[in-house]
C-alpha cells in the first residue's frame, strides 16, 4: 500500500544558492539574502528529522511572507530557473502507480509531505517532493499530525521499512464468494511502524478503496483457476506466478498483497487446488 522511493540527492545547499542568486533581480531580493543561511538551516533540519512533522514545527517567522516561498513551486518555472530541472525530474511520470496507496496508474501530481501552506520553506525542497494520485492528494491535504502529535502518513524517502511488506490481506468467508476482507499492518512490524500504517491507511481510506479491486481481482483469480486446472496446471504455481508479477511493481502493490494474502492462506488455496469452482471459457 505504500512505497519506499529512492531519495533525491539534490545538493540542498547549492540548490538554495541558486534560487537566492536568481532571486536577485527581483523586488524580494534583499528578502532572499537575509533568510539564506537560515532557510538553509531549515531544510538540514528537515532531513534530519526525516520530514517528521512531529518533530519539525513550522517556521513563525516567515509565516508573513510564506507567498514568497510558494511561488517559487506554483508559478510558471522560467526554462533557465533552479527549480525547473528538479520539479521536472519528479515529474517524469516513470511511476506505474501510486506510492502512497499502491494503486494501479500514473501519478499525476507532486505531492508536499509537509504541505506548504504550513511548510513554504519546503515548497520546492526535492525531500519533501513525491508522485502522489489525485485520490491520495484530495484525502491527505494538509494533514500531517494527529492530536497526539504523530504523524499521520509514510515518508516514501525516509520510512525504509516500506520497502518490505508492510500490510497483510486476510480473505473472507465462504471461498466461493468472500463477504468480506481486511487489510491491516504486517505482523513483522515493529509497533511504532503498525501504529504510522494504520493511521496511513486511516487518513488516506485505503480499505473502502481496495474493496471493488478486491472483488474483480477475485472473480478474475476463480477464472484463472478454473482454467489452469482445466489444463492439468499446478494451481499453486500459477497463483505464484501472479504474485510474481505483480511485485514486479512493488511489494506494496494492490496485486501483490492481493496475490499474498491467497498464497498465505492454506485452507482458500487447498479451496482453489480442489474446491468447485465453476467453468470458464
Amino acid at each position: 500500500m505504500v512505497t519506499r522511493l529512492e531519495s533525491p540527492t539534490t545538493d540542498d545547499a547549492a540548490f538554495i544558492d541558486s534560487l537566492v542568486a536568481q532571486n536577485q533581480i527581483g523586488v524580494n531580493a534583499a528578502y532572499f539574502l537575509q533568510i539564506k543561511d537560515d532557510w538553509k538551516v531549515r531544510v538540514q533540519a528537515y532531513i534530519a528529522a526525516n520530514g517528521d512533522p512531529g518533530l519539525l514545527k513550522p517556521w513563525p517567522e516567515i509565516a508573513k511572507t510564506k507567498k514568497i516561498f510558494e511561488s517559487l513551486y506554483s508559478s510558471q518555472p522560467l526554462v533557465h530557473s533552479a527549480q525547473k530541472p528538479i520539479l521536472d525530474s519528479l515529474r517524469t511520470k516513470k511511476l506505474q502507480f501510486c506510492p502512497a496507496c499502491g494503486e494501479d496508474g500514473t501519478p499525476n501530481t507532486l505531492d508536499h509531505y509537509l504541505p506548504k501552506n504550513k511548510y513554504p520553506e519546503f515548497s520546492v525542497t526535492s525531500r519533501n517532493l513525491f508522485p502522489m494520485c489525485d485520490v491520495c492528494q484530495g484525502k491527505k491535504g494538509s494533514k500531517t499530525v494527529n492530536g497526539a502529535d504523530q504523524r499521520l502518513f509514510v515518508h516514501p524517502y525516509f520510512d525504509d521499512f516500506a520497502a518490505f511488506s508492510v500490510v497483510r490481506l486476510a480473505i473472507g468467508r465462504p471461498f466461493e464468494s468472500p463477504n468480506s476482507f481486511s487489510i491491516a499492518p504486517h505482523p513483522v512490524l515493529t509497533a511504532e511502524q503498525s501504529a504510522l500504517i494504520s493511521r496511513h491507511l486511516d487518513e488516506l481510506g485505503i480499505s473502502s478503496r481496495y474493496e471493488q479491486f478486491f472483488k474483480t481481482e477475485y472473480t478474475r483469480l476463480k477464472k484463472l483457476v478454473s482454467r489452469a486446472r482445466a489444463k492439468g496446471q499446478d494451481v499453486a504455481e500459477r497463483i505464484a506466478e501472479f504474485h510474481n508479477y505483480a511485485l514486479d511493481k512493488s511489494t506494496n502493490s494492490w496485486g501483490a498483497i492481493f496475490y499474498q494474502g491467497v498464497l498465505d492462506d492454506a485452507e482458500l488455496m487447498t479451496f482453489l487446488e480442489h474446491g468447485p469452482l465453476p467453468a470458464y471459457p
